[in-house]
């Protein structure tokens, strides 16, 4: 295939804690480039960019770079009250190094160029609020491809404009987000009538898009995802791992379930630890996660005693905890946490993809999850699959991962082995058909 000019957005891209789609949009990037593709990346920093190259590259950096002149600001005020509507203007940031960024490196995306328009996606999507209407991006880069990792209102003329929809799950299961329902379905359907195509993650996404927004199937891709980690965290020696495990965090390697993820309804926090508690195992269960919207009842159990018991070590009296909860681990670290537990436990309502579970299966461990959505369609038989909603049913599931090592060992070397089914060579080839039936017009 011919080399394409293809900009994507940074909307998830400065998430320093990083997300399922922020990961998603990194590894695009990664893989346009080694398509042969010139990738640029579209920002959206609410620092003023400034006058002169560094300033911009330094704004670009650090959002408190400083006030511009205030003539300057009240000119671009009156700009943004006049001509925001009719689009947004974007500048080239230069990355010259003069500004020391090795800090950013694990979230940076592959790139040939950035690109910044301040404060973009909070003003486009104030705009739509307001007209119900997809805000044009001006810039004199023309790029053949726009390819909008996630929904924005947002599009390029001239480019070719494709948009990821990942799932649905505002209308779907609209009680577990805090997303306006109302107008999430007025931008998804606008997306559905501008995209020249609309690109998803899974079979179960697919169908929801056709079905629910009433895209013609033939506008409708499934690539599914890339599966990457490193070589250097994914074949780190055991016994640097085992260290990390028990020395970082004083877990026992391989003595412990793990959850990771985002603390939100879908994800299924507080059936998961009622399964844990009535499983009534000593192997403790860690739970690595931000907390987002309606955690405090996810995890209501975790603040009672029964989930700590008392010790001996020697002559001191300590408090046992048996659910673990870490906001956060850098991701070398979540890599060995993951390698070093005896399973996930992932039992998700709903998921487009379901990236835990098939990092989790890379990585060699086993696998408790979902028989709904899209799990099964990722793991095949390479997973323990449960009902999410039956806490009895996981919490037997929990009990046969813990007692049953042949089972484990089982899991894991299928998981391996599914997983390759979704490594990066898989991706590029179905990525490379969509650009190309895009860009023939078909």
């Amino acid at each position: 295939m011919q080399k394409l000019k293809v900009m994507i957005d940074g909307y998830n891209l400065g998430l320093e804690k990083g997300t399922g789609v922020a990961t998603y949009a990194r590894n695009l990037s990664y893989c346009l480039h080694d398509l042969g593709h010139e990738v640029s990346v579209l920002y959206g920093g609410k620092a003023a960019p400034g006058t002169t190259d560094l300033m911009k590259e330094i704004a670009f950096f650090d959002s408190n770079a400083g006030d511009i002149p205030k003539w300057l600001r009240n000119l671009r005020a009156m700009h943004e009250v006049f001509y925001g509507p009719l689009g947004y203007a974007a500048e080239k940031v230069p990355i010259t190094g003069r500004v020391i960024a090795d800090t950013f490196k694990p979230w940076l995306p592959y790139f040939d160029s950035i690109w910044n328009s301040k404060d973009l996606f909070r003003r486009s999507h104030n705009a739509f609020k307001m007209f119900n209407q997809l805000g044009r991006v001006h810039l004199n880069h023309k790029p053949d491809i726009a390819h909008w990792t996630y929904p924005l209102p947002l599009f390029i003329k001239g480019a070719k404009n494709i948009y990821t929809l990942h799932d649905l799950v505002p209308l779907r299961l609209p009680y577990t987000t805090l997303d306006n329902k109302r107008r999430y379905l007025r931008l998804c359907s606008q997306i559905a009538k501008r995209a020249d195509h609309i690109v998803t993650v899974s079979e179960t996404s697919r169908k929801d898009i056709i079905d629910l927004l009433g895209v013609h199937p033939d506008r409708v891709t499934n690539t599914y995802q890339a599966v990457t980690i490193p070589a250097k965290y994914k074949d780190k020696p055991i016994e640097v791992v085992k260290r990390e495990v028990e020395g970082t965090f004083g877990l026992v390697f391989r003595g412990y379930f793990l959850f990771f993820g985002s603390i939100e309804p879908k994800k299924n926090i507080g059936r998961l630890i009622e399964a844990y508690l009535g499983s009534d195992i000593e192997t403790p269960l860690v739970i690595v996660g931000a907390q987002a919207w309606k955690s405090e009842q996810e995890l209501r159990l975790l603040y009672e005693d029964h989930i700590r018991s008392l010790i001996k070590v020697g002559d001191e009296t300590r408090v046992k905890r048996r659910v673990i909860q870490l906001d956060y681990a850098p991701f070398p670290l979540l890599v060995s946490l993951i390698r070093g537990a005896k399973a996930t436990l992932f039992p998700s309502l709903y998921e487009g993809f379901g990236l835990p579970v098939l990092e989790s299966m890379m990585l060699g461990t086993p696998v408790m999850s979902s028989k709904v959505s899209s799990i099964p369609e990722v793991v095949g038989d390479a997973a323990c699959l449960v009902n999410p909603y039956d806490t009895r049913e996981m919490a037997e599931a929990i009990r046969a991962l813990d007692k049953n090592e042949e089972l484990r060992t089982e899991l894991s070397v299928r998981g391996k082995m599914q997983a390759q089914q979704f490594d990066e060579s898989a991706y590029q080839k179905r990525l490379d058909a969509v650009y190309s039936r895009v860009i023939k017009g078909s």
